[in-house]
């Protein structure tokens, strides 16, 4: 399902309408379960209970949720859709902050992602020297997967959650360590020594330790590596710069 820009209403200047679905589908194949619910959890809506969403009638969210239910009886499912055109000032409210904090935790795990996951990716292949141009660009879609993510989260955003410009200060931090990794990728791309270079008039004493050789089992990797594509982009971006 395509995600679209949609305007965030911090506090509304109306009352704001609401379209709740009330669905029942078999419980096998858990897939057509899993299927329904996925399309709800990218659309935004909120659970009120088991099998009961909500969303609000904000731009075409509405028109998206009707598209949802409207595949709930081709997998053998029942549902209901109701026209809510205001709730109770209270209920609004409370409904508002649940968005808000769902909203608030998606952020929180995209931070978590940058923070232990693409930070320590960086920290780890600089442990180990692994400076190709294949591993810059795997970084790089990393660092795009997360954009993505990001977007489709501000996408469903539509009450102004917290932590999204704690999202966006780390997304930069995570743009310099690629940019800071893909420097040292192009400085070093013009040797092909194995070892380090020893200091002019160097002593035994002086030359530098062997690097520590990592045990964790290689990564897989699902994508091949394009490493002349990766060296040509980062070459580019070196003469942009």
């Amino acid at each position: 399902m395509a995600t679209r820009k949609r305007p965030q209403r911090e506090k509304p200047d109306k009352p704001l309408g609401w379209t709740v679905l009330i669905y029942r589908v078999p419980t096998e194949p858990a897939s057509k379960r899993v299927s329904v619910w996925r399309d709800l959890k990218r659309l935004g809506a909120l659970y009120l209970q088991q099998c009961v969403c909500i969303v609000p009638d904000i731009d075409d969210v509405a028109d998206e949720l009707e598209a949802v239910a409207a595949k709930i009886p081709a997998v053998g499912g029942e549902m209901t859709l109701l026209q809510v055109p205001r709730l109770r000032p209270a209920d609004e409210a409370k409904i508002i902050d649940a968005f808000r904090a769902l909203r608030a935790s998606e952020y929180g795990e995209i931070v978590e992602e940058c923070e232990t996951k693409f930070v320590k990716e960086v920290e780890f292949e600089h442990f180990r020297q692994n400076y190709t141009f294949e591993e810059a660009e795997e970084i790089e879609q990393d660092l795009e997967k997360i954009r993505r993510w990001f977007k489709r989260v501000q996408d469903r955003d539509w009450f102004a959650a917290d932590r999204r410009d704690e999202v966006e200060a780390w997304l930069v931090r995570c743009q310099d360590l690629l940019a800071g990794f893909e420097e040292e990728v192009y400085r070093r791309s013009g040797t092909d020594d194995a070892a380090p270079a020893l200091p002019p008039k160097a002593t035994p004493d002086q030359v530098p330790p062997r690097p520590i050789i990592s045990l964790r089992a290689p990564r897989r990797r699902g994508r091949g590596a394009r490493g002349a594509d990766a060296a040509g982009s980062i070459r580019r971006r070196q003469k942009e710069a």
